[in-house]
C-alpha cells in the first residue's frame, strides 16, 4: 500500500512537471525558517516513554533551510507546482518534575529533579506542492516526501537544593526502545527511514520575490519501525513550519 501511495504521487508530481514545461516562467530561489514539531498517536508511548504530552504547547522547537522553486502551470501565474529540498530538525521532547522528599546528594536537601529527553530528527523533505497565486496571497497544498538520515537523544537532568542552588547534568543519551532493546544515543534503528506526509499552507509573496508563509504537514507513515509485521503501532511526525523565502527575479 505504501510502495503504491509512493509511486502514484511520483507519476502526478512527473505530470506536473510535463505540463509546467508549456507554461514556462521557472524560478529558483532558498528558504529558511523554524520548525515546531512533534509526533503523536495511539502507541506514541512506545516511541517516547511515559510523561509525552502532545498538547500544541509542548511542541519541540528546530529549524529548516533549502532551495525552492516555483514553476508556473498557467500563462498568468496562477497555478503553480512548488518542488523544494530542505533540511528540517523535527522532534520531540518529554519532560517530568520530581519534588517533595527526594533525599540529600553531597549533604544538601534536594527540592526538585527535572528531566528534560529531546529526540532530534534529522530529516530531508522534498515538498511537491500544487500553489494557487492571487495576487501577493499563495496557497499551497499537496505531497511531501521525507528521508530520515539522522537521531539523536539528548537527556538532561537539572536537581535543585533548599538553599537555591542547582546542578545540571547530561546524563547518557542511551534509551529503550520499543521492544525493550538498549540503543545508544545516535541510534535510529527504531524508526521508519521514509515518511509520506500531506502539507498545507498559506503565505504573502512580494513583487520583488520576499516570501513569508506558515505550513503544516502530517505524517501518514508510523515512526515505529517493526520490521513489516502487521498492525505496526501509531506514532506520526506532525510539523509547523514558519519561513523566510526569497526566489530570484526572471524579469
Amino acid at each position: 500500500m505504501k510502495k503504491s501511495l509512493a509511486l502514484t504521487l511520483a507519476l502526478v508530481s512527473a505530470a506536473a512537471v510535463a505540463h509546467a514545461q508549456d507554461a514556462g516562467g521557472f524560478r529558483l530561489g532558498v528558504k529558511v525558517g523554524g520548525t515546531y514539531s512533534n509526533v503523536s498517536g495511539d502507541n506514541v508511548n512506545l516511541l517516547t516513554g511515559p510523561g509525552y504530552s502532545t498538547d500544541l504547547g509542548d511542541y519541540k522547537l528546530g529549524y529548516n533551510a533549502g532551495i525552492s522553486t516555483i514553476i508556473p502551470l498557467s500563462s498568468d501565474g496562477f497555478f503553480a507546482f512548488a518542488p523544494e529540498l530542505l533540511y528540517n530538525r523535527k522532534g520531540y521532547e518529554v519532560q517530568s518534575n520530581q519534588t517533595g522528599n527526594l533525599g540529600t546528594e553531597n549533604g544538601k536537601t534536594v527540592t526538585s529533579r527535572e528531566v528534560e529527553q529531546q529526540r532530534v530528527l534529522h530529516y530531508l523533505d522534498v515538498p511537491l506542492l500544487a500553489r494557487i497565486n492571487a495576487g501577493g496571497l499563495f496557497f499551497e497544498l499537496g505531497p511531501q516526501v521525507s528521508y530520515l538520515f539522522g537521531s539523536k537523544n539528548k537527556q538532561q537532568t537539572t536537581t535543585k537544593f533548599a538553599d537555591g542552588t542547582k546542578v545540571k547534568t547530561d546524563n547518557d543519551g542511551g534509551f529503550l526502545d520499543y521492544s525493550g532493546i538498549k540503543r545508544g544515543e545516535s541510534s535510529k534503528s527504531d524508526l521508519a527511514q521514509f515518511d509520506i506526509s500531506g502539507v498545507a499552507g498559506v503565505g504573502y509573496m512580494t513583487d520583488g520575490g520576499i516570501s513569508l508563509g506558515l505550513r503544516y504537514a502530517r505524517g501518514f507513515n508510523s515512526l515505529i519501525d517493526t520490521k513489516d509485521t502487521d498492525n505496526e503501532p501509531k506514532a506520526f511526525n506532525n510539523a509547523f513550519t514558519l519561513q523566510l523565502g526569497y526566489l530570484i527575479p526572471t524579469k
